[in-house]
C-alpha cells in the first residue's frame, strides 16, 4: 500500500523577475511563478512506497537510492525574454535523505532553500536546504 504526503520547497530569496517552476519528467515547466523577490513555495505531491522510498510525478531518480525534485529557473521554466535567454538553470533538491520519522501519510514537510549562489545569480545544480526538513502539517 502506498501513502501520499506533500513536500513544500520554499526558495527563501529567489532572484526578482525570474520565472520559477517545478519540472515534470519530460522537462516541462509546471506551476510557473514570477519572483517578486519574496519567498516562493512549491507544494510537491509525493508517494511513500512500502519500501520507504519516495516516488510521484515530480520525483526523479539516479541509481538505486537517490531521489530528487527539479525546480526550473528562467529559461528552463519557460521564460522567453532576455533574462530567460541569459539564465537557464535548474535546482536539484534531494529528497532521498529526508529522515524516515518525518515521512508520515498526509504530512506536509518543508525545506527552505537558498535562492542565490555566492555570485548573486540563481542557485542551481544540487541545492541543499538551509536547515533541516521540518513537519509543518
Amino acid at each position: 500500500m502506498t501513502e501520499t504526503l506533500t513536500l513544500r520547497l520554499t526558495i527563501a530569496d529567489p532572484v526578482q523577475g525570474l520565472h520559477y517552476s517545478l519540472q515534470d519528467p519530460k522537462n516541462v515547466p509546471v506551476d510557473i511563478r514570477i519572483s517578486g523577490g519574496g519567498p516562493l513555495s512549491f507544494d510537491v505531491p509525493v508517494t511513500l512506497r512500502p519500501d520507504g522510498k519516495l516516488s510521484g510525478p515530480f520525483v526523479r531518480r539516479e541509481g538505486k537510492e537517490r531521489r530528487f525534485v527539479y525546480i526550473a529557473i528562467a529559461g528552463q521554466a519557460g521564460q522567453a525574454d532576455a533574462a530567460g535567454q541569459r539564465i537557464s538553470r535548474r535546482a536539484k533538491i534531494d529528497v532521498h535523505n529526508i529522515p524516515a520519522e518525518l515521512l508520515l501519510p498526509g504530512a506536509t514537510l518543508e525545506a527552505r532553500l537558498p535562492g542565490r549562489g555566492k555570485d548573486g545569480t540563481p542557485a542551481c545544480a544540487t541545492v541543499r536546504p538551509l536547515g533541516a526538513w521540518t513537519r509543518i502539517g
